[in-house]
Protein backbone atom coordinates (compact mmCIF):
# COMPACT_ATOMS: atom_id res chain seq x y z
CA UNK A 1 0.00 0.00 0.00
CA UNK A 2 3.04 2.38 -0.45
CA UNK A 3 1.96 5.58 -1.75
CA UNK A 4 -1.60 5.25 -1.07
CA UNK A 5 -3.34 8.04 -0.47
CA UNK A 6 -5.58 7.68 2.46
CA UNK A 7 -8.12 10.91 3.34
CA UNK A 8 -10.44 10.95 6.21
CA UNK A 9 -13.09 13.25 7.95
CA UNK A 10 -13.15 14.11 11.63
CA UNK A 11 -16.55 15.86 13.55
CA UNK A 12 -14.65 16.40 16.35
CA UNK A 13 -11.35 16.26 18.07
CA UNK A 14 -12.26 13.38 20.74
CA UNK A 15 -12.86 10.71 18.00
CA UNK A 16 -9.71 9.79 15.94
CA UNK A 17 -9.23 6.98 13.81
CA UNK A 18 -8.48 4.46 16.38
CA UNK A 19 -6.94 1.35 15.06
CA UNK A 20 -6.96 2.62 11.97
CA UNK A 21 -4.29 5.06 12.31
CA UNK A 22 -1.63 2.84 12.95
CA UNK A 23 -2.49 -0.08 10.82
CA UNK A 24 -2.57 2.74 7.70
CA UNK A 25 1.05 3.90 8.92
CA UNK A 26 2.58 0.33 8.31
CA UNK A 27 0.80 -0.03 5.15
CA UNK A 28 2.94 3.08 4.09
CA UNK A 29 0.11 4.99 3.55
CA UNK A 30 0.23 8.54 3.13
CA UNK A 31 -2.39 9.99 5.45
CA UNK A 32 -4.56 12.97 4.86
CA UNK A 33 -7.32 14.66 6.97
CA UNK A 34 -10.15 17.00 7.02
CA UNK A 35 -10.93 18.37 10.55
CA UNK A 36 -14.81 19.86 9.99
CA UNK A 37 -15.10 21.37 13.73
CA UNK A 38 -12.19 23.38 12.90
CA UNK A 39 -13.67 25.00 9.72
CA UNK A 40 -11.59 23.02 7.31
CA UNK A 41 -13.39 21.74 4.36
CA UNK A 42 -13.06 18.80 1.84
CA UNK A 43 -9.90 18.46 -0.71
CA UNK A 44 -11.07 17.81 -4.20
CA UNK A 45 -12.02 13.69 -5.16
CA UNK A 46 -8.06 13.27 -7.30
CA UNK A 47 -5.93 14.33 -4.10
CA UNK A 48 -6.97 10.58 -2.49
CA UNK A 49 -7.67 7.27 -3.53
CA UNK A 50 -9.45 6.01 -0.69
CA UNK A 51 -12.06 8.21 1.91
CA UNK A 52 -12.50 6.76 5.78
CA UNK A 53 -15.67 8.91 7.47
CA UNK A 54 -15.72 8.61 11.08
CA UNK A 55 -18.23 9.67 14.00
CA UNK A 56 -19.45 12.36 15.69
CA UNK A 57 -22.53 13.61 17.94
CA UNK A 58 -24.08 15.17 15.50
CA UNK A 59 -27.12 13.90 13.20
CA UNK A 60 -26.59 13.96 9.58
CA UNK A 61 -29.69 16.22 9.93
CA UNK A 62 -27.67 18.97 11.70
CA UNK A 63 -27.20 21.36 8.70
CA UNK A 64 -28.16 24.51 10.43
CA UNK A 65 -26.18 23.75 13.22
CA UNK A 66 -22.93 22.38 11.19
CA UNK A 67 -23.32 24.18 7.77
CA UNK A 68 -19.99 21.82 7.02
CA UNK A 69 -22.27 18.92 6.27
CA UNK A 70 -23.65 20.09 3.19
CA UNK A 71 -19.82 20.06 2.10
CA UNK A 72 -19.25 16.77 3.35
CA UNK A 73 -22.19 14.96 2.12
CA UNK A 74 -21.45 16.50 -1.77
CA UNK A 75 -17.53 14.93 -1.29
CA UNK A 76 -19.29 11.89 -0.24
CA UNK A 77 -21.16 11.29 -3.29
CA UNK A 78 -18.34 12.42 -5.04
CA UNK A 79 -15.98 9.86 -4.03
CA UNK A 80 -18.29 7.24 -4.26
CA UNK A 81 -19.53 8.97 -7.87
CA UNK A 82 -15.76 8.69 -8.70
CA UNK A 83 -14.94 4.68 -7.76
CA UNK A 84 -13.00 5.19 -4.20
CA UNK A 85 -12.74 3.12 -1.88
CA UNK A 86 -15.31 4.63 0.92
CA UNK A 87 -15.48 3.79 4.74
CA UNK A 88 -18.06 4.90 7.25
CA UNK A 89 -17.85 4.55 10.63
CA UNK A 90 -21.31 5.00 12.87
CA UNK A 91 -22.11 8.89 11.80
CA UNK A 92 -19.87 8.46 8.81
CA UNK A 93 -22.01 5.50 8.12
CA UNK A 94 -25.50 7.26 8.44
CA UNK A 95 -23.55 10.16 5.90
CA UNK A 96 -23.17 7.21 3.85
CA UNK A 97 -26.25 5.89 3.57
CA UNK A 98 -28.17 9.16 3.10
CA UNK A 99 -25.82 10.31 0.36
CA UNK A 100 -27.01 6.68 -1.11
CA UNK A 101 -30.42 7.25 -0.78
CA UNK A 102 -31.41 5.64 2.15
CA UNK A 103 -32.78 7.51 5.44
CA UNK A 104 -31.58 8.21 8.67
CA UNK A 105 -34.43 8.26 11.86
CA UNK A 106 -34.21 7.71 15.58
CA UNK A 107 -33.06 3.81 16.23
CA UNK A 108 -35.71 2.25 18.79
CA UNK A 109 -33.06 1.53 21.28
CA UNK A 110 -29.84 3.78 21.69
CA UNK A 111 -27.26 1.10 21.86
CA UNK A 112 -24.07 2.33 23.71
CA UNK A 113 -21.46 0.26 24.85
CA UNK A 114 -20.17 -3.33 24.33
CA UNK A 115 -22.80 -5.77 22.86
CA UNK A 116 -23.01 -8.92 20.41
CA UNK A 117 -23.75 -8.19 16.31
CA UNK A 118 -23.99 -11.33 13.78
CA UNK A 119 -23.48 -11.51 10.31
CA UNK A 120 -27.31 -11.55 8.05
CA UNK A 121 -27.46 -14.62 5.90
CA UNK A 122 -26.88 -12.38 2.68
CA UNK A 123 -23.24 -11.83 4.39
CA UNK A 124 -22.26 -14.57 2.87
CA UNK A 125 -22.68 -14.32 -0.26
CA UNK A 126 -20.49 -10.96 -0.01
CA UNK A 127 -17.21 -10.64 -0.47
CA UNK A 128 -17.00 -8.21 2.72
CA UNK A 129 -19.47 -10.21 4.34
CA UNK A 130 -17.14 -13.00 5.27
CA UNK A 131 -14.69 -10.59 6.96
CA UNK A 132 -17.16 -8.83 9.40
CA UNK A 133 -17.43 -10.40 12.40
CA UNK A 134 -20.00 -13.57 12.77
CA UNK A 135 -21.38 -13.59 16.44
CA UNK A 136 -19.13 -10.99 18.58
CA UNK A 137 -19.18 -8.08 21.51
CA UNK A 138 -18.15 -5.01 19.54
CA UNK A 139 -18.28 -1.41 20.67
CA UNK A 140 -21.53 0.76 20.13
CA UNK A 141 -22.14 4.33 20.62
CA UNK A 142 -25.42 5.76 18.65
CA UNK A 143 -29.11 6.57 18.82
CA UNK A 144 -29.96 6.78 15.44
CA UNK A 145 -29.70 4.41 12.74
CA UNK A 146 -30.34 3.76 8.65
CA UNK A 147 -32.31 2.52 5.81
CA UNK A 148 -30.75 -0.08 3.74
CA UNK A 149 -30.12 1.84 0.56
CA UNK A 150 -31.85 0.46 -2.94
CA UNK A 151 -29.18 -1.69 -4.22
CA UNK A 152 -26.98 -2.40 -1.13
CA UNK A 153 -26.39 -5.63 1.08
CA UNK A 154 -26.98 -5.60 4.24
CA UNK A 155 -24.38 -7.54 6.26
CA UNK A 156 -24.95 -7.30 9.76
CA UNK A 157 -28.00 -6.42 12.83
CA UNK A 158 -28.00 -6.74 16.47
CA UNK A 159 -30.71 -6.93 19.00
CA UNK A 160 -31.19 -3.45 19.39
CA UNK A 161 -30.52 -2.06 15.91
CA UNK A 162 -31.62 -4.34 13.06
CA UNK A 163 -29.25 -2.55 10.21
CA UNK A 164 -25.65 -2.97 11.74
CA UNK A 165 -23.52 -2.52 8.37
CA UNK A 166 -24.51 -2.91 4.69
CA UNK A 167 -21.98 -2.79 1.31
CA UNK A 168 -22.67 -1.05 -2.35
CA UNK A 169 -20.83 -3.55 -4.24
CA UNK A 170 -17.04 -3.74 -2.59
CA UNK A 171 -15.99 -0.37 -2.16
CA UNK A 172 -18.40 1.43 -0.44
CA UNK A 173 -19.15 -0.11 3.65
CA UNK A 174 -21.28 1.55 6.08
CA UNK A 175 -20.95 0.41 9.47
CA UNK A 176 -22.65 1.85 12.68
CA UNK A 177 -20.60 -0.05 15.33
CA UNK A 178 -17.13 0.92 15.48
CA UNK A 179 -14.24 -1.97 15.43
CA UNK A 180 -11.98 1.18 15.78
CA UNK A 181 -11.82 1.83 19.56
CA UNK A 182 -9.44 1.38 21.64
CA UNK A 183 -8.96 2.26 25.51
CA UNK A 184 -7.72 5.77 24.86
CA UNK A 185 -10.54 6.37 22.79
CA UNK A 186 -13.39 4.66 24.30
CA UNK A 187 -12.57 6.32 27.47
CA UNK A 188 -12.45 10.13 25.79
CA UNK A 189 -16.34 8.84 24.57
CA UNK A 190 -17.74 8.63 28.38
CA UNK A 191 -15.27 11.66 29.32
CA UNK A 192 -16.96 13.80 25.69
CA UNK A 193 -20.16 12.33 25.55
CA UNK A 194 -21.34 11.54 29.56
CA UNK A 195 -24.82 13.12 28.83
CA UNK A 196 -25.64 10.28 26.74
CA UNK A 197 -25.18 7.61 29.56
CA UNK A 198 -28.88 7.98 30.85
CA UNK A 199 -30.13 4.32 31.80
CA UNK A 200 -32.00 2.23 29.00
CA UNK A 201 -31.55 -1.52 27.73
CA UNK A 202 -28.64 -0.96 25.68
CA UNK A 203 -26.74 1.50 27.90
CA UNK A 204 -23.56 0.42 29.89
CA UNK A 205 -21.71 2.57 32.05
CA UNK A 206 -18.36 4.32 31.72
CA UNK A 207 -17.29 2.10 33.62
CA UNK A 208 -18.85 -0.88 31.98
CA UNK A 209 -17.49 0.82 28.98
CA UNK A 210 -14.07 1.74 29.59
CA UNK A 211 -13.22 -1.65 31.77
CA UNK A 212 -10.04 -3.87 30.89
CA UNK A 213 -10.71 -6.31 28.57
CA UNK A 214 -9.23 -8.15 25.46
CA UNK A 215 -11.91 -7.09 23.41
CA UNK A 216 -10.30 -4.06 22.44
CA UNK A 217 -8.01 -6.13 20.65
CA UNK A 218 -9.96 -8.51 19.38
CA UNK A 219 -12.25 -5.67 17.78
CA UNK A 220 -9.08 -3.99 16.28
CA UNK A 221 -8.09 -7.07 14.83
CA UNK A 222 -11.28 -7.62 13.25
CA UNK A 223 -10.68 -4.08 11.34
CA UNK A 224 -7.04 -4.80 10.61
CA UNK A 225 -8.34 -7.76 8.48
CA UNK A 226 -11.43 -6.08 7.18
CA UNK A 227 -9.42 -2.73 6.16
CA UNK A 228 -6.85 -5.58 4.27
CA UNK A 229 -9.94 -6.75 2.38
CA UNK A 230 -11.72 -3.67 1.17
CA UNK A 231 -9.70 -3.20 -2.32
CA UNK A 232 -7.90 0.36 -2.15
CA UNK A 233 -5.43 -0.24 -4.66
CA UNK A 234 -7.78 -1.02 -7.25
CA UNK A 235 -9.71 2.59 -6.05
CA UNK A 236 -9.59 5.02 -9.41
CA UNK A 237 -7.85 7.94 -9.60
Amino acid sequence: MQNLRIHWFQHVPFEGLGSIGPWLEQQGAQISRTAFWNGELPPSTESFDGLIIMGGPMSVHDETDHPWLRAEKEAIRQAIAHGKVVLGICLGAQLIAEVLGGEVTRNPEREIGWFPIERTPDAAAHPLGGVLPHHERVFHWHGETFSIPAGASLLSRSAACAHQAFAMGVRVLALQFHLETTEESAKAMTEHCAADLTPGSFVQTAAEITAPTPQFARINAAMARLLGSLPWRSSSR
